[in-house]
């Protein structure tokens, strides 16, 4: 950990900061939210090992990456064009992509918008999620789960930030990340309260250290979480710059891994679309999908060798 080397980039008009370690291909690593580039420590040692130059963002409004203020500058194509930029920034083609939760949102936006830049995308968690050509994302998900469903909560800015703040950042970083709840994240009337978590336990799970959970507190406590939640005030505006994309097809060659106890697997019919075909129809180039029995939704902390050696056995193809 010692040897990853830190930078700041300029890119699409922010200040990026950026992990890196190893020589040889680029493994781009995207995270989800509430994270950091130290979701993917792991997967950044082990691979760089393994003969591959590894690359972690703090993604824009997180940890020491710009956070600007205005809620609109976080759409896809600010997200996407901080990514396109850094990879410029690399003097490389092409990159092996891996991303999960958030990162993998944009991990498929990226594909859609610039296949020419993906060699191949190892996804985790949130598989690709064609757009419904008559319903805005958080007006369907609020007719579908109502208005305590967690991304309906994120939609009024600064409400759910102050509920954070009662409790604390660590608090909230300790209740996303450990929970093993399926099925989508319905809150408690007017408070964070239990939240995504509602079994949270005092101690940590072997696979978060009490270190691990101090350096996301830092960084949070300095931040906040606005920056964060800005990715989902922009679900419904992204539905409408997405229309041009309406129906389009994934052609980069994706490998798909989920838990099966994860919160996006279990949640709005995701399972049946993995496992139905329609997934397969969507992304022609879907090599392969896992689903890891009894691991939740951060599956490259909660088993890290696990998805290292996924992702190893998929981008030594290409």
């Amino acid at each position: 950990m010692e040897e990853i080397e830190h930078r700041r980039v300029e890119v699409n008009g922010i200040n990026m900061h950026v992990a890196e370690k190893g020589q040889g291909p680029v493994v781009l690593f995207l995270h989800g939210f509430p994270e950091l580039w130290y979701s993917w420590r792991h997967q950044i040692v082990s691979l760089s090992q393994k003969g591959y130059r590894c690359v972690a963002p703090d993604l824009r409004g997180y940890g020491d990456t710009d956070a600007p203020a205005s809620v609109d500058s976080y759409t896809c194509f600010h997200i996407v064009g901080d990514i396109v930029a850094l990879i410029q920034s690399l003097q490389v083609e092409k990159v092996l992509l891996v991303a999960h939760d958030w990162g993998a949102l944009m991990g498929w936006h990226l594909c859609m918008f610039r296949p020419d830049l993906v060699k191949a995308y190892v996804c985790l968690s949130v598989p690709f999620l064609p757009r419904n050509p008559t319903v805005p994302t958080v007006d369907a998900m609020r007719a579908l789960y109502g208005d305590d469903y967690y991304i309906c909560r994120f939609q009024e800015v600064g409400k759910v930030e102050a509920e954070m703040a009662k409790v604390g950042a660590e608090y909230v970083l300790k209740n996303i990340l450990t929970t093993r709840k399926t099925g989508p994240p319905i809150f408690p009337k007017g408070e964070y309260g239990t939240a995504f978590n509602p079994d949270m336990k005092e101690s940590l799970p072997s696979w978060l250290t009490q270190q691990d959970l101090a350096y996301y507190v830092s960084k949070f406590e300095k931040t906040g979480f606005t920056g964060g939640l800005n990715y989902y005030r922009n679900l419904n505006l992204n539905w409408e710059l997405m229309a041009p994309w309406s129906g389009a097809k994934m052609k980069v060659p994706v490998k798909f891994i989920t838990g099966e106890l994860d919160m996006v697997y279990t949640s709005s019919g995701r399972k049946d679309y993995i496992e139905s075909g329609d997934f397969k129809e969507d992304v022609p180039n879907l090599e392969e999908v896992i689903i890891q029995q009894g691991v939740a939704h951060f599956n490259n902390q909660e088993t890290p060798h696990d998805i290292t050696n996924h992702i190893y056995h998929f981008i030594t193809k290409f």
